[in-house]
């Protein structure tokens, strides 16, 4: 999966620098994405051929079994921290991508440690996710609910709790879109 680093890709070491930036806001943006509930950015992250299941490809159909999976979580916080990435060609690479994820589960507070494990390519100028799988270390429930706590009013408090991702209006469209099939309480406020 992870190579050395190579060099026969054809392409120069500028082009290979900016490549690797674009690829690593992929990674950044899908983070805030999931996080903000902002699905229309998500789906746009992959190529519009996406494959979603055996039976299911295309953006639509990922924007479906996203918003599936998100209902059923609350809150959720992704850290996005080691990414490598190796390039096949100027226009296809893989990568690893290393993140931290904290996950408000019901009334439980769940933290991670994930892999993706992903492919890129470059299409109309642009990179994006062919394939992201998501392969877990561990995951633990934690003592602490970080939501319970009292309101932080910062700057008033440095603990407590803040204001996002209820702020965001991506996240209040999303439950807004799904009132009335709701979801447990606590999940969202407002």
């Amino acid at each position: 999966m992870i190579q050395t680093s190579r060099r026969d890709d054809g392409m120069s070491d500028l082009e290979r620098v900016v490549a690797r930036d674009e690829i690593r806001q992929l990674a950044y943006r899908y983070a805030y994405a999931i996080d903000a509930r902002d699905l229309d950015l998500l789906v746009s992250l992959f190529v519009p051929d996406v494959r979603v299941t055996r039976e299911a490809s295309g953006r639509a159909a990922m924007k479906e079994f996203f918003t599936a999976s998100l209902r059923a979580i609350g809150v959720s916080i992704l850290f996005v921290g080691n990414h490598i990435v190796d390039f096949e060609s100027a226009t296809r690479a893989k990568g690893v991508v290393y993140c931290r994820g904290q996950i408000q589960d019901g009334e439980r507070w769940i933290e991670q440690a994930i892999q993706y494990r992903d492919t890129y390519e470059k299409r109309d100028g642009a990179w994006l996710f062919v394939k992201r799988t998501h392969v877990l270390w561990y995951g633990v429930e934690t003592a602490e609910r970080p939501l319970a706590q009292r309101p932080a009013n910062w700057p008033e408090h440095h603990d407590g709790r803040g204001t996002v991702p209820e702020d965001i209006p991506s996240w209040q469209s999303f439950w807004a879109a799904l009132e009335g099939d709701g979801g447990p309480d606590g999940r969202r406020s407002g």
